[in-house]
């Protein structure tokens, strides 16, 4: 392992530069991995409830969504 010492702005060019290098799919599966990694870390926010129906076997999903304007 090696240790490198730079400024933020000059790691976050290297990070850019690096993944501009990868083809389109690598990219897309560099983000699907990015997201599973996401779902790992922790947070205080809520679980979504999923609510089933007795008459349907098809989930209802009920977020906790404040943005939408009734």
């Amino acid at each position: 392992m090696q240790i490198k010492f730079q400024t933020k702005e000059e790691s976050n060019r290297e990070r850019q530069e690096a993944f501009l290098k990868l083809s389109p799919p690598e990219r897309f599966y560099r983000f699907l991995w990015l997201m599973q990694r996401m779902k790992q870390f922790p947070t205080k926010a809520k679980p979504e409830k999923k609510i089933t129906l007795s008459s349907s076997s098809t989930p209802i999903e009920i977020k906790n969504d404040t943005t939408m304007e009734g």
